[in-house]
This record gives C-alpha cells, sequence and structure tokens, in this order.
C-alpha cells in the first residue's frame, strides 16, 4: 500500500501501553523536528463531541459533516454508514500530509504497513511477530525471543525514538533512489 509520507504502526494487545507509548514519542520526536501526524483506531462507537455543544447538536440534527474551527485548531467529524472499518489510507487521505514527516498510526493490524509490536509477558498474550510479517521490531519490558528482529526495550522511549528516527532516514535513503 503506497502512502504520501512514512507510516509505522505500534501493534499490540489492549492494555500493554500503545497510546502511553505515542505520548512519549510524538514529543522526542518533535524535538528532533519531526512532525507527527497520529491516526488512532477505535474499535467502539465514540464521539469526542459533548451534548449540549451546539457542534454536537447540529451533528445530531442530521449534519452529515460538522467542522469546528477556531484560531487555534480545527475539527471535523464524519457520520459513517454501517459498522465496517474505515480504510486507512483513506484516512491518511484526510490528513495535511505536507505538514508531517511521519504517521504514527495505533491499530489498524488488518492492513499491511510496518509497525513495532509491543509485548509485556506478564500480560500473558503470545507475540504477534512470527505471524505478522510486518512487524520491523518488538519492545518488550522482558527478555523475549524476537528472531531476526531488532529488541526495543518497551521502557525505553527515548531509544525506541531513536529507532523510528534511523528507520525514517532508511525510509528517506529508500525514496531517493527510486
Amino acid at each position: 500500500m503506497e502512502f504520501p509520507r512514512p507510516v509505522l504502526g505500534l501493534a499490540a494487545f489492549s492494555g500493554t501501553g500503545k497510546t502511553t507509548l505515542l505520548k512519549q514519542l510524538i514529543p522526542l520526536l518533535a524535538s528532533r523536528g519531526i512532525q507527527v501526524g497520529v491516526i488512532k483506531h477505535a474499535h467502539h462507537n465514540f464521539d469526542i463531541d459533548k451534548p449540549g455543544k451546539d457542534s454536537y447538536e447540529l451533528r445530531k440534527a442530521g449534519a452529515r459533516q460538522m467542522l469546528v474551527a477556531s484560531g487555534r485548531r480545527w475539527a471535523l467529524m464524519t457520520e459513517t454508514e454501517g459498522d465496517a472499518d474505515p480504510r486507512l489510507d483513506s484516512l491518511i487521505g484526510h490528513l495535511d500530509t505536507e505538514g508531517i514527516d511521519l504517521v504514527l498510526v495505533e491499530g489498524f493490524k488488518h492492513v499491511p504497513f510496518p509497525r513495532i509490536e509491543l509485548h509485556r509477558p506478564s500480560l500473558g498474550y503470545s507475540l504477534l511477530f512470527p505471524e505478522d510479517s510486518n512487524i520491523i521490531a518488538v519492545a518488550t519490558d522482558e527478555p523475549v525471543e524476537t528472531g531476526d528482529l531488532p529488541r526495543l526495550d518497551l521502557n525505553n522511549a527515548a531509544a525506541i525514538a531513536e529507532f523510528i528516527l534511523a528507520w525514517l532516514e532508511e525510509q528517506d535513503d529508500n525514496a531517493r533512489k527510486l
């Protein structure tokens, strides 16, 4: 699948710390000049707007799209039909990819793109990488066998950020060769 900017996912079972790690990685990458966009898949019905707010009430009144804007930010809520998962490439198409260097994705494990697996053996889940060829590294909080994949310390966000920066550089080098 082709994307306009490098796309890297975090893959893990619920409760492993994907969002916690993202909250640590984003400022580390930003401090190195990397502008990050994030797409997070929600497995349930969600709402970012609050009942009683004008934008919420207008959307609930039947507006198919509701854009709220101020001088500091804007948000577009779009109502969709059915329960089918959104397409990652379509969601990336909604991002202003001219203003970002990297798209970090939480979820969408059924879509082929590179990901770092987060693994905490204490949670009792099996590793994903043996079955998912899109995993490029495993970040774990305990020693585990990762085969030929790099093993990263899940509790060291700075080291994971360095791995991502090196991966980004490799993506850039590959793009220049084309």
